[in-house]
């Protein structure tokens, strides 16, 4: 069954799409979805699926892109990929800020978080553009929508990489960005490390949270047995008074871990638990930032998403 791992259409019967629904409740159309994929399947517990999918949406809404909505759930003891489609041209209310126009409904193994992951990425790539989404809404018969699956989109590798899994940066710092730059941005990004670039977009180095606080509380302070003397934070407060003058290239770490986009994702698991991080910047072809994947956003998408 690998080899056939190839295309969404692979996974999408014509039975199971449905088009020109006209309905504004998108409950009901997903109701519509598990019970067109029950009728030709019979063993899909319907009643279990929906409370996992409820549930699940409650929890992170699927509404992945503006109209684009994919209800998805992992069963156990699913033989395989169960998959069906909704177009829906006025929308239908779905938890989104936008209506779902394009409802895909995804069951997929329990077990096969490989599949799962796969799918819901080459689906995301698919419908990137706002205008498929729109297009696919309004067509009205079933043929024509596998006939756009059927041209080789939606392309599912073998296995997944780092590509699949990273996020983009929530922001990047410059060399010569100062610390008081680097502060803000790690206020309005609430992450722990961001990557450091030069003014051509070459990764120069990286710079955490634990840097700053390495940098304000220099090592031989933490020798001493009695910190009552810096009890009012003073050597944070003296970081802070050349915070705008000092330079982030004088504070950054130029060693770092790192993984390409083409690294297989059980090689970045064993990056985190042998180097016991919570990130991993990720790194193109030609080394420059391609995105970030965080230990909490992998375990997420590998056990639950």
């Amino acid at each position: 069954m690998k080899n056939q791992r190839r295309c969404f259409c692979n996974f999408l019967h014509i039975n199971n799409i449905i088009c020109q629904v006209h309905e504004e409740d998108g409950k009901t159309v997903l109701n519509k979805m598990i019970e067109l994929l029950k009728r030709h399947y019979p063993e899909l517990d319907a009643d279990y699926a929906r409370s996992e999918i409820e549930s699940r949406e409650a929890l992170f809404p699927t509404m992945i892109a503006p109209g684009l909505a994919i209800p998805h759930a992992r069963i156990p003891h699913l033989p395989e990929a169960l998959t069906a489609i909704a177009c829906i041209p006025e929308g239908c209310d779905f938890g989104g800020t936008s209506k779902a126009k394009v409802m895909i409904l995804l069951l997929t193994p329990v077990d096969d978080p490989n599949l799962h992951i796969q799918l819901l990425s080459a689906l995301a790539s698919e419908f990137e553009d706002p205008a498929v989404v729109e297009k696919m809404s309004q067509m009205s018969v079933p043929q024509d929508i596998l006939n756009h699956f059927s041209c080789g989109l939606a392309a599912i590798p073998d296995y997944l990489k780092a590509v699949d899994l990273m996020e983009e940066f929530p922001e990047m710092l410059q060399e010569t960005d100062s610390i008081l730059d680097a502060v803000k941005k790690f206020a309005v990004t609430r992450t722990e490390e961001l990557p450091v670039i030069d003014n051509t977009g070459d990764l120069r180095g990286i710079l955490s949270l634990t840097d700053l606080l390495r940098y304000s509380l220099p090592e031989h302070l933490l020798w001493l047995q009695d910190l009552s003397p810096i009890y009012q934070l003073q050597p944070f407060s003296d970081m802070l008074k050349t915070a705008d003058e000092t330079k982030v290239a004088d504070i950054m770490r130029e060693e770092f871990v790192r993984a390409s986009v083409n690294d297989p994702a059980v090689v970045l698991a064993k990056i985190f638990l042998t180097g016991s991080l919570s990130q991993l910047i990720i790194v193109d072809e030609a080394g420059k930032p391609a995105g970030v994947v965080t230990l909490k956003n992998f375990s997420a998408k590998l056990f639950w998403d």
